[in-house]
């Protein structure tokens, strides 16, 4: 085969091991995968969490985790064998032919550095240019990914963006060298479903303009089905089935793809399950008041420059109220201040302006200055568990801490609630003495779940909490989370871009834009006849593809030989 007809990507017989804790083995997560990928072309590799996907699409650039080996065949990546490559050889391909988006944009960025700033090394340590182009690309890069006002958005640091924000400024950095392969890691968890467009769409026009590839690794097969022409179905480190995306979504030929696809439509899986939507008490005072909340954030007003702090809003007059045993759904694009206003509520931050009560008291104040029965009632579980739960504390342990330091119980009967909250959630007592490393990300999210319904909370803020898992593992933990929340009366704010989670969890829904209110009402009539356009807008950007669809036409035949 000559160079101009050999794949840019070609793995045959690819396995990759972990080395056992002992030293003394290995357990190969990657098993004897073959799968080619033309220059131009695109592949979406999809499974459960801890099939494999990610470590496959990682070793694309030569990375594989503390204790990881290639154990066996091969992968050729535009010219190179990375399971043979030397550090240098590496070196020359990551950055400029291939490049990566990582699930966790907070990760990826350093904390302490500005994000203009970095996407602006990449540009000159890796193309070359000086300080003043690297600058201005940076704008047009924060320009194309739908950044507000990207100059003040690139003088912030990463924890004052929101996750969608973030993600977009690390697939900034990615395409800045136009690579010849870009791989994707769930790049659009934290995304709304219209920038999840315009990102996907930014990034089809970035790949036409040098006929570069795509690997997309992903848990939404809606993306799958819009972006990409074939699908890797991954089960268990080995490749189940591989073939065109509508055929295999179409015909599936494997029990584990066709369980796939339709835990891709939630409210089939969540809502018999959970018994519908919950509704708030009848009548009585609301459990959560908010009235004319007003947040904002204070940025620098040049970039790349020191200079005066001037206001941006971010949220503006919002009123909001929450029954008991309510749920709640928060939407609207990423920057729309939904984070923001579950963060408030929660404590980690103060309003500028408006009030904020819980069952009549004021609560618009940190965490901090809030008494310890206000911090009870009021919970949050963030929307990556794997950096809110502490790395150096076992599952026991982050679970009791809240008990003991809220509720007063010795470390006996501690113990035992947490292994009674645990079993709530479908993990077993053998949980408890696990590091959060140690688990998946669904249950590591089940932990964070439990730890939060520990104490008894009235109100629990639900921060994209699904965002990061499989479609099946994301319908295992709503069917949990709505069982629990119905037997203990809970009320859930639930902010989240998926409205496939809204419609199947919440009752009444509130939509956000540019921080304000634009519309609110009951989940069935505001997405069935909504009476905004932006409303609208959300909706039909969520629409399912017709090869996703509950009704989609059975039009493909199977190919034998797409089944490995």
């Amino acid at each position: 085969m000559s160079p101009a007809t050999d794949p840019l990507v070609g793995a045959t017989d690819l396995s990759i091991a972990y080395a056992s804790a002992d030293g003394r083995g290995a357990t190969r997560v990657v098993e004897a995968v073959s799968v080619e990928l033309a220059a131009g072309g695109s592949l979406g590799i999809v499974g459960e969490s801890g099939s494999g996907k990610s470590t496959l699409a990682r070793a694309l650039l030569g990375y594989l985790r503390a204790g990881a080996r290639f154990d066996g065949g091969r992968l050729q990546v535009d010219g190179v064998d990375v399971t043979r490559a030397d550090r240098a050889a590496l070196a020359r391909l990551r950055g400029l032919r291939v490049a990566m988006v990582p699930q966790n944009p907070l990760a990826a960025l350093t904390h302490h550095r500005r994000v203009g700033w970095q996407v602006a090394e990449v540009l000159r340590t890796r193309a070359g240019l000086d300080r003043a182009s690297a600058n201005a690309r940076v704008l047009e890069l924060f320009d194309e990914m739908g950044l507000p006002d990207p100059a003040a958005v690139a003088q912030r640091f990463p924890h004052q963006l929101s996750g969608g924000q973030r993600q977009r400024v690390v697939i900034a950095a990615a395409l800045a060298c136009d690579p010849a392969l870009l791989v994707l890691d769930e790049p659009t968890t934290a995304l709304d479903k219209q920038t999840e467009a315009q990102v996907l769409e930014l990034v089809a026009r970035s790949r036409a303009r040098r006929s570069s590839a795509l690997v997309l690794v992903t848990h939404d097969l809606a993306v799958v089905a819009r972006t990409c022409q074939r699908v890797l179905v991954m089960r268990d480190g080995r490749a189940v089935e591989l073939g065109p995306v509508a055929r295999v979504f179409e015909r599936p030929q494997t029990d584990y793809a066709r369980t796939l696809i339709d835990a891709s439509r939630l409210e089939a899986v969540v809502a018999p399950s959970a018994g519908g939507p919950a509704h708030g008490a009848a009548g009585g005072p609301p459990l959560l008041r908010v009235t004319g909340l007003g947040f904002s954030w204070r940025t620098p007003s040049r970039f790349f420059a020191r200079g005066r702090d001037v206001p941006r809003p971010t949220l503006e007059g919002i009123d909001l109220e929450l029954a008991r045993g309510e749920v709640l759904g928060v939407i609207g694009e990423s920057g729309s201040g939904k984070t923001t206003l579950g963060s408030i509520v929660a404590g980690l931050m103060a309003p500028r302006t408006g009030g904020l009560e819980l069952d009549g008291a004021s609560i618009a104040a940190p965490a901090a200055q809030r008494t310890a029965e206000a911090r009870r009632r009021i919970q949050i579980v963030f929307q990556d568990p794997l950096s809110s739960l502490n790395p150096r504390l076992t599952v026991a342990a982050s679970i009791e801490r809240p008990l003991r330091l809220l509720l007063g119980l010795g470390a006996d009967a501690a113990r035992r609630r947490a292994a009674e909250c645990l079993a709530e959630l479908g993990l077993g007592e053998a949980y408890l003495d696990r590091f959060p490393r140690q688990l998946s990300g669904g249950q590591q999210q089940r932990v964070a779940i439990a730890r939060a319904f520990a104490v008894e909370p009235d109100l629990l803020v639900c921060d994209e909490i699904t965002s990061a898992l499989d479609a099946s593992v994301q319908a295992q933990v709503l069917a949990q989370l709505a069982a629990l929340q119905r037997r203990r009366g809970t009320a859930l704010l639930v902010i989240t871009h998926d409205l496939g989670v809204v419609r199947a969890l919440a009752a009444r829904v509130v939509v956000l834009r540019h921080g304000r209110v634009v519309e609110s009402g009951p989940t069935g009539r505001v997405f069935a006849a909504p009476a905004d356009p932006y409303t609208a807008s959300l909706l039909e950007a969520a629409r399912l593809p017709a090869v996703l669809a509950a009704d989609r036409p059975n039009a493909f035949r199977p190919e034998p030989t797409d089944v490995l």
